[in-house]
């Protein structure tokens, strides 16, 4: 974790760009990040040289544990994250450990969290293009989708939409997601995780 509490904080909700897309599972990171827009109660928009959309804010209660964030969507495509995010980082000045990746992930169920700091790609294209491009030393907010039924490939699952069964309780677990990565950016990563790791 940084040592300077005025550093901001680079949240990346991972996706692909693009209306086909945006209801698919590979895109639950771009949702937590749309709605912690809302929250913010601001709109994304083009960041200047990055191949982003990006949010400027403040989360958090008034006092010490205010936070300034970036928010940010990759418009690079999954496999390519890492070239934006690394822009990013650069041009607001984010320390690796403040950049949290908002993602997809299939080993766990449906609906579960998983926070953490650092670690392997677990196959994930947007999470190998980033620590390509600069280090695995960031936090990730893993969002369980499940495995593939029967013998389903794994590219053609991701980029399905949610079921009708998920969707019923998607907004439930986005929400919550999103709560987790406030929880993280302000309380810290051992007191998120005990509050949200199911």
């Amino acid at each position: 974790m940084t040592t300077d509490p005025s550093a901001p904080w680079l949240i990346v909700g991972l996706g692909n760009p693009g209306p086909g897309y945006a209801m698919n599972r590979h895109n639950v990171g771009f949702m937590v990040a749309d709605l912690l827009a809302d929250r913010i109660g601001g709109t994304f928009k083009r960041a200047g040289r990055a191949q982003a959309q990006v949010l400027e804010g403040r989360i958090g209660p008034v006092g010490p544990a205010n936070r300034r964030v970036v928010l940010a969507k990759p418009m690079s495509y999954m496999n390519v994250s890492g070239a934006p995010v690394t822009a990013l980082r650069d041009f607001y000045k984010v320390p690796v450990a403040n950049i949290v990746a908002v993602h997809d992930e299939l080993d766990i169920d449906y609906g579960t969290l998983r926070l953490k700091l650092g670690g392997g790609d677990n196959g994930h294209n947007g999470l190998k293009s980033m620590t390509k491009a600069m280090s695995s030393d960031y936090h990730r907010v893993r969002f369980g989708i499940g495995r593939p039924p029967g013998r389903m490939q794994v590219a053609d699952f991701v980029l399905k939409d949610f079921s009708s069964a998920e969707r019923k309780e998607l907004d439930y677990f986005v929400d919550r997601a999103a709560d987790a990565v406030q929880a993280l950016v302000i309380e810290g990563l051992e007191r998120a995780q005990s509050a949200y790791n199911s």
